[in-house]
């Protein structure tokens, strides 16, 4: 399967006082890849006429070693369709300088609708093409 892959620089915000970047800001990281595998545009259009939203059921992080002011990382993304109403999103962080990785992440996506209700996952086109890879 041939990951999606998003690039990710690290400022100096994104570090603790050891100049590594905190553990949370992963999570915004991973969160900006999968932004981008489904389209901005799509998230807000699926929100807008269908009342329909991703949301994070379950993320479990696993740090092997921490990137640090000026990295520039690849995010790398894969998705699997879990059952009808669960995706999963396979996210690795690797430094792009050297390719080590840094990160794993297994991130556990459901949709809501309006009501909070969950709802099967729309296959939109981006995620589809995701699946397909």
């Amino acid at each position: 399967m041939t990951p999606h892959t998003f690039e990710v620089q690290v400022y100096y915000e994104d570090t603790d006082f050891s100049g590594v970047v905190y553990h949370a800001n992963y999570l915004r990281y991973f969160e900006r890849a999968r932004e981008h595998v489904l389209g901005a545009a799509e998230l807000v259009r699926m929100w807008r006429d269908e009342q329909k939203g991703f949301v994070v059921y379950k993320a479990n992080q696993q740090f092997k070693e921490g990137a640090v002011f000026g990295d520039l990382l690849e995010i790398r993304s894969v998705a699997r369709l879990e059952s009808e109403y669960r995706v999963v999103f396979d996210q690795r962080a690797h430094r792009k300088s050297d390719g080590k990785l840094l990160v794993e992440a297994v991130i556990e996506m459901v949709v809501i609708d309006g009501q909070r209700r969950p709802v099967p996952i729309p296959l939109t086109p981006a995620l589809r093409a995701m699946l397909a890879t």
